[in-house]
């Protein structure tokens, strides 16, 4: 029979990887995410895979967030020439996310060296390169949604809309097993229903076996209009208090929703800061790749805040100001109030959000508002768990400014939709749980019983199944 392996995103939240390998020899890697968070992660990311990539036929990638996608680069490293299919919006987002991600892996080497080289250390070599993401980026083969294509032989793939950021993807895979079809679902990252921008999740309800993501199974989101009425409070609070405002956000997909948000506060009468800044190259960047794809867009969110289509997000928030350069990202800190300042990364592990802290954290008027899932071992984590100091830069800066989390700002599912998508299956197939940290897959494994009478497995790290 057909086999997956569990290799990645198994009882913990980033690293996705899976591998399917038909009877007649086809092998499919079914994602290629880094692992982020503590510094054992990092470790996980340089050991070897636990497979030969010269044996792979395709590589299979639901979106392009890091978590996901983050290797590609390391397996090209390693010798993997075929194909690596994604849709359309993903392979544009995957060119803008593979090389940032490779400059920052060769920039980090040559800083980490440094302190090294004072320690008698050995210098480390860099994760994967710039060359290699180039190569990754030649090997793309974009699909359109809900088009059935042939990845491997007796391997077909069919992406639906997952609802998380654009270009995201539920996997549809059908296995030829000799006589036999065999059909596995990866549900991705299914996007929070209240996402603005993003259509909801796609239906599906056939499968012989789901992969079900689990980062938010514990619990539900907030009520989304609670959630902007919140940050509403804290825009306000944070005008009165005299202080800058500081949003640690993802590029792609955070990044936008809050683009979209605060421009209807300004329309709204709604957002007394004068400036809002986008410190963030790479989310510059993508605003430019949702311009593009803007009729992939829910066209109700579309039509909200622009009464004709807007040529680019940024119309959408007049006080925007992007601030490509180091140098207009380093005027920004002469700024001591009445700002707004959007800049990665999303869980604070590196980008310019560690130099706005740098000038902001240990400000009690100053006010940081994380719209988005922590995990465990990130400064981002320490910070919202109530952290009195984070290390960062190769110092320790005060946490004294007022901290706020929204997570009704998810563009995850939560419990109760992820309940919802998974009970559309017209019978109860095999049903696995990933992506999660161990405690909340237990709570969702319990909910999925109680609820629906379903029995969800949990796998083990390096697990293999027949399908």
């Amino acid at each position: 029979m057909a086999l997956l392996s569990f290799l990645g995103a198994i009882q913990q939240v980033t690293g996705s990887c899976y591998l399917i390998e038909s009877r007649d020899g086809a092998k499919v890697l079914l994602e290629c995410g880094m692992r982020q968070g503590r510094r054992e992660e990092d470790e996980g990311n340089r050991a070897p895979f636990p497979f030969d990539p010269l044996t792979l036929d395709a590589v299979v990638i639901s979106h392009a967030h890091i978590d996901h996608s983050g290797l590609l680069p390391k397996l090209v490293g390693a010798g993997y020439r075929g194909p690596i299919f994604a849709t359309e919006a993903s392979c544009e987002l995957l060119e803008l996310m593979l090389l940032d991600a490779a400059q920052i892996q060769e920039k980090d080497t040559e800083w980490e060296n440094k302190w090294r080289a004072r320690q008698g250390k050995a210098p480390l070599s860099p994760l994967y390169t710039t060359e290699d993401a180039e190569q990754a980026l030649k090997q793309r083969r974009p699909q359109a949604y809900s088009a059935q294509v042939e990845v491997a032989k007796g391997v077909q793939v069919t992406f639906h809309e997952a609802g998380h950021i654009l270009g995201s993807a539920i996997v549809e895979m059908q296995v030829q097993d000799h006589h036999l079809t065999r059909r596995l679902v990866f549900s991705g990252d299914l996007g929070n229903t209240c996402s603005p921008l993003m259509h909801p999740p796609t239906t599906l309800d056939r499968a012989d076996l789901v992969l079900l993501e689990s980062t938010y199974g514990d619990r539900d989101h907030r009520n989304n209009q609670d959630t902007l009425d919140e940050l509403a409070e804290i825009l306000q609070q944070a005008h009165r208090d005299g202080g800058n405002v500081l949003i640690p956000a993802f590029a792609v997909g955070r990044t936008q929703d809050l683009i979209y948000y605060l421009g209807r506060f300004y329309q709204e009468g709604r957002l007394p800061q004068q400036a809002v800044f986008l410190d963030s190259p790479m989310a510059i960047r993508a605003n430019a790749i949702y311009s593009r794809f803007q009729h992939l867009f829910d066209p109700d969110d579309h039509a909200a805040i622009a009464h004709k289509p807007a040529r680019r997000i940024e119309d959408w928030l007049p006080i925007l100001r992007c601030t490509p350069t180091p140098e207009e990202s380093m005027a920004i800190n002469r700024v001591k109030s009445g700002a707004i300042i959007i800049a990665g990364s999303g869980m604070c592990t590196g980008g310019r959000i560690a130099h706005h802290f740098k000038h902001n954290l240990w400000r009690e008027d100053c006010h940081v508002v994380f719209p988005g899932f922590q995990a465990k071992g990130t400064p981002g984590r320490a910070i919202v768990d109530g952290a009195s100091s984070v290390k960062m830069l190769h110092q320790r800066i005060a946490v004294k400014a007022q901290i706020h989390t929204l997570g009704g700002f998810s563009a995850h599912a939560g419990q109760s939709q992820l309940l919802d998508w998974v009970s559309h299956f017209d019978h109860h197939p095999e049903l696995y749980l990933v992506h999660g940290e161990l405690e909340k897959m237990q709570i969702l494994q319990q909910t999925l019983r109680e609820r629906l009478n379903w029995i969800a497995s949990i796998p083990e790290p390096g697990e293999q199944i027949a399908i």
